[in-house]
């Protein structure tokens, strides 16, 4: 068989013979659009030159230096969400993404402001994930004042200077949450609902949508007084075994927040026969939720789909970057997933 000529692949991409070469070359002004179409020909025809075209688009693409201020090292989900950032910043074709990922374990507004200062000072943008705070949103102020955007991830900010959220849309997974345990739920009765801090919008969002469609299409479910974990494991445990130990009518468990391995831990202490009424909806999918699932103990997690979000939120920061003009704050949401124990 005949070997794909240079004519060939300039046909295939529908480009000249000359744009070809200029790319080849080294050239950098052949646009990089056109660059990603040259190279998907050659991978199609099975171009001799597609290692070359790879490394001169590489080394003509920009560079991006992106910080990302995630929380507790210690949570499996955190450390999923870094991962799966990392591996979106290498497959990003027509740029060369470096990622900084830091870890705040201290969550305090004081040493979460001065980490996500000290970040964006050696980063052209940066994502973080914290409660919203007057301190935190301070920096962010200053972080624009110095030319660094900041991109609020997962859960938003009220920050007007930050450049964008990415993430769900916490209304309609708050209400979601509440139809599945209206759905599941057979005999009137409690739901306790858990959240990590109030201070988190999506965490706080989530839970007033939830009531919302609770008045309005469950008459037969008491929302009890929201519960504050403070997104620790133990003190889940030690909330969710009192009030089982409490109380006869508890019909269905909402965390909003961190804590799930605490939950179950307590779920698992509880008989059998009390603990297959209660339907427990949560957010994420982290080991300790599959493992939930798994057990039947979760009735469902309403899941950031890790993939999809990371990519939107290392676009939503390049865009940021690379803005002429400033702009109005962006908005991206993921619409997130809903996993249950028959399709996890």
């Amino acid at each position: 068989m005949k070997r794909p000529t240079i004519s060939d692949l300039a046909k295939e991409a529908g480009v000249s013979v000359s744009t070809v070469n200029r790319l080849m070359s080294g050239s950098t002004s052949v646009r990089s659009t056109t660059a990603q179409r040259i190279q998907n020909a050659a991978e199609n025809i099975g171009f001799y030159g597609l290692g070359t075209i790879e490394d001169q688009i590489k080394q003509s693409a920009p560079t991006y230096r992106l910080g990302f201020l995630m929380q507790q090292s210690t949570r499996e989900i955190y450390q999923m969400m870094a991962r799966e950032i990392r591996n979106c910043c290498l497959r990003r074709p027509l740029d060369v993404v470096q990622p900084v990922v830091d870890f705040v374990d201290l969550l305090t507004p004081e040493n979460i402001a001065g980490r996500l200062q000290a970040l964006g000072e050696n980063c052209d943008a940066v994502a973080v994930i914290a409660a919203d705070h007057p301190q935190i949103g301070h920096t962010i102020r200053n972080l624009k004042n110095e030319g660094t955007p900041v991109i609020s991830y997962i859960t938003d900010q009220s920050a007007p200077e930050r450049a964008g959220y990415v993430g769900a849309d916490n209304w309609k997974l708050g209400r979601t949450a509440a139809w599945l345990i209206a759905q599941t739920t057979h005999r009137p009765g409690r739901v306790a609902v858990f959240f990590g801090h109030s201070r988190y919008q999506c965490q706080d969002i989530a839970e007033a949508s939830f009531r919302s469609y609770m008045r309005e299409h469950a008459p037969n479910l008491t929302v009890d007084e929201s519960r504050a974990t403070h997104e620790d494991s133990q003190n889940a445990y030690e909330m969710v075994r009192e009030l089982l130990q409490t109380s006869d009518d508890i019909v269905g468990l909402l965390i909003v927040g961190g804590g799930i391995s605490g939950v179950l831990r307590a779920l698992r202490e509880t008989p059998l026969e009390r603990r297959r009424d209660i339907k427990l909806v949560c957010r994420d999918l982290g080991p300790e939720t599959r493992k939930g699932l798994s057990e039947g103990l979760i009735t469902a997690a309403l899941c950031h789909p890790l993939g999809p979000t990371s990519d939107a939120l290392i676009q939503t920061m390049i865009e940021a970057v690379s803005a002429k003009e400033p702009r109005p704050t962006t908005q991206h949401t993921v619409p997130f997933e809903i996993v249950t124990p028959e399709n996890i």
